[in-house]
């Protein structure tokens, strides 16, 4: 059932033409995503949406049962709110009805027959029901710990960073549950961890959801179907990105187009999918296969789940690890450093080089001193202990605030300081229109004055400058914010072909994925851990090891119950049943054991196997398998029972 329809719309700024005559419809349940190039209109749509914009043309239509609401870029607070009133001041109606709820069903244990009672009582459950809103006190707790908003519950919420109240109108608006979800760039300003519980609770309270994103694995993750913005269309596909990318390399072939950019980009991703994904996918299915046949033994053997961890951990330090890395140039030699601010300690003993060819992302959780790091060797703040060791080297350095621009300078006064129309890219000489044209700049934008660009373009601008550097290392600090998906794919092609070493911070899985060789994990409370895992996979492990973790937990708990009942009554000797399987068991084992290793040899002889008949002896090697499993596990009962009393 469709909720929100838009017919014939169009829209218009004075001479520019964002949308042309484009239908949308949203179903019941559907997670769209809208994707295209920034400024192409999808902002513009979404508000157009939710009715915050007219078009200039065309038809609306939304049924005014459907409530509609949007995660604001820039929410705004009573001032004397905390945090937790700020969160339970957006969930009034669902406590209301949470207390109706309780009235009625009073009412009608006492007036059981009463038509208008039951009536209003199956409304108002159908509107729990519908949001899920019956241990709400429960939900609101966990939102807020995983948020990390339960550290300033307290807190006036307009004493928050930008990024921290835009936390609180997300986990609000999730715990509210509208019959429609608009979220623009929903995961700006989340670690992986806070995007995976998005995931989580978006999927498992079946959100009908809209949103603008450049996570591509959150995209696929969470779509059911993605809408492109592509000169002034809408073009749907059904799926998350990378189906996406698949329908749309196939309707690019079928039109035949001379769309050679975007196609040779599409191949490419096409490529690291089938090398990296599928790769993936494979290994980390067989991982979890091995999780759950175990589990099962593991209950009766805990060392085994001990084993699997230590393994883990050793897999996702040393998977992929570069035995022939240390004859490479070193550009950092880091010794023992420790950085602390007041309250927190960031970085504690940390000891590592960074060498000539390095790819390193910088992961972790917000505020753990990701960013610190990079300023530490930068030489923009001193640690409180220990030693940074730099090279002879040229550096490079892109930061969020784009300081490296200047807002009162046009495009071309930036990239051609001294006049002219050519520009140096790393020793090759190229006109400025040719290379910003691969930063997808139109010619006129380079009379365009950079202060009148919007923060995704002074971030391609800041982007391209840097990149046209001849440097031997490239520091970043979240370079994909604020860019689209297209400009995105062709960050991504010039680092990966980048000859210098690279450092970066990103919260972008897929991006991570594509371009790191080895990541430096912030975990919190100063410990920083290496692995030369993908993300993913390193992600995909450490979830497996809590789960792991839980299990031993459960297995100890269990094994504690058992010692308290042996302890109640104490087993001195075996019992007379025990007894004789103990003594029997081995023989009979042995003689089992050999039965089916001949009728596999006569199953390798055709002779064999003619005259018996293939059927029979199938047959009877399976009762002997059967049989030999149930012996085989009866005497490790019994031996383990001997065990203990020895």
């Amino acid at each position: 059932m469709a909720l929100i329809d838009l017919f014939n719309i169009k829209k218009q700024y004075d001479i520019k033409l964002l949308l042309n005559d484009v239908d949308f419809h949203l179903n019941e349940g559907e997670r769209v995503t809208i994707v295209g190039q920034n400024g192409c209109g999808k902002s513009t749509l979404m508000k157009i949406i939710i009715g915050e914009e007219e078009p200039t043309e065309g038809k609306r239509v939304v049924n005014s049962a459907v409530h509609i609401e949007m995660l604001s870029q820039q929410p705004h607070f009573e001032p004397n709110l905390s945090v937790r009133e700020a969160i339970l001041n957006e969930l009034t109606e669902l406590k209301e009805a949470k207390d109706e709820y309780d009235m009625l069903s009073l009412k009608v244990a006492d007036d059981f027959e009463n038509r208008e009672l039951l009536k209003k009582l199956d409304k108002v459950t159908s509107f729990l029901d519908h949001h899920n809103a019956w241990n709400l006190d429960d939900k609101i707790e966990r939102v807020m710990q995983e948020f990390k908003l339960k550290e300033y519950e307290n807190r006036p919420v307009v004493s928050l960073s930008g990024g921290e109240q835009r936390r609180v109108a997300l986990a609000s608006l999730i715990l509210k549950k509208p019959d429609v979800l608009l979220l623009d760039e929903p995961t700006n300003h989340l670690d992986v961890y806070m995007v995976e519980f998005l995931e989580e609770i978006l999927l498992k309270e079946n959100f009908t959801l809209l949103f603008i994103s450049h996570d591509r694995h959150f995209i696929d993750t969470i779509a059911t179907r993605v809408v492109e913005v592509d000169n002034q269309e809408l073009v749907s596909y059904t799926g998350g990105y990378m189906a996406y990318l698949e329908q749309k390399e196939a309707r690019m072939h079928a039109m035949k187009k001379s769309h050679d950019n975007l196609l040779r980009l599409l191949k490419q991703e096409e490529a690291w999918l089938g090398k990296g994904v599928k790769a993936r996918e494979k290994r980390n299915q067989g991982r979890k296969k091995r999780v759950f046949e175990l589990r099962e033994e593991a209950k009766h053997n805990p060392t085994l789940i001990r084993k699997m961890m230590v393994e883990l951990e050793r897999e996702k330090k040393h998977f992929n690890r570069d035995e022939g890395v240390s004859r490479k140039k070193m550009l950092f030699d880091i010794e023992n450093m420790s950085y602390s601010v007041p309250g927190k300690k960031l970085i504690e003993n940390l000891t590592t080089r960074i060498l000539q060819k390095d790819k390193i992302a910088i992961v972790g959780i917000n505020g753990a001193g990701k960013s610190t790091l990079l300023k530490l060797m930068l030489g923009r703040i001193k640690p409180d202990s220990g030693v940074i060791k730099q090279g002879n080297f040229a550096l490079g350095y892109f930061d969020q605030h784009r300081e490296m621009l200047d807002d009162n300078k046009t495009l071309i006064e930036t990239f051609c300081p001294d006049g002219g129309d050519h520009i140096d890219v790393q020793g090759v000489s190229f006109h400025v229109y040719g290379y910003l044209k691969s930063f997808l700049f139109p010619k006129e934008f380079l009379d365009k004055k950079v202060g009148m660009l919007s923060g995704g373009e002074k971030n391609r601008v800041a982007l391209a400058l840097l990149l046209a550097k001849k440097v031997d290392c490239l520091i970043l600090d979240e370079p994909t914010n604020d860019l689209d998906i297209q400009t995105i794919n062709i960050l991504e092609e010039k680092l990966i072909n980048f000859p210098g070493a690279l450092l970066f911070v990103s919260h972008d899985r897929y991006f991570i994925d594509k371009i790191a060789s080895k990541l430096f994990i912030f975990k919190g409370n100063g410990i920083v851990e290496e692995s030369f895992q993908t993300y993913t996979e390193y992600l995909e492990i450490e979830k497996e090891m809590k789960e792991l973790d839980s299990l031993e937990k459960e297995v100890k708990s269990e094994a504690v119950k058992i010692e308290t009942k042996s302890k109640e009554k104490k087993q001195t000797k075996l019992s007379y049943k025990e007894q004789q399987d103990f003594n029997k068991l081995p023989d009979e084992i042995e003689a089992l054991e050999a039965q089916i290793e001949k009728l596999n040899a006569c199953l390798q002889d055709p002779e064999c196997y003619q005259e018996k008949g293939l059927n029979v002896i199938t047959e009877e090697l399976a009762l002997l398998e059967e049989t030999y499993e149930e012996k085989s596990d009866r005497y490790l009962d019994v031996l383990e029972a001997f065990e203990n009393l020895a």
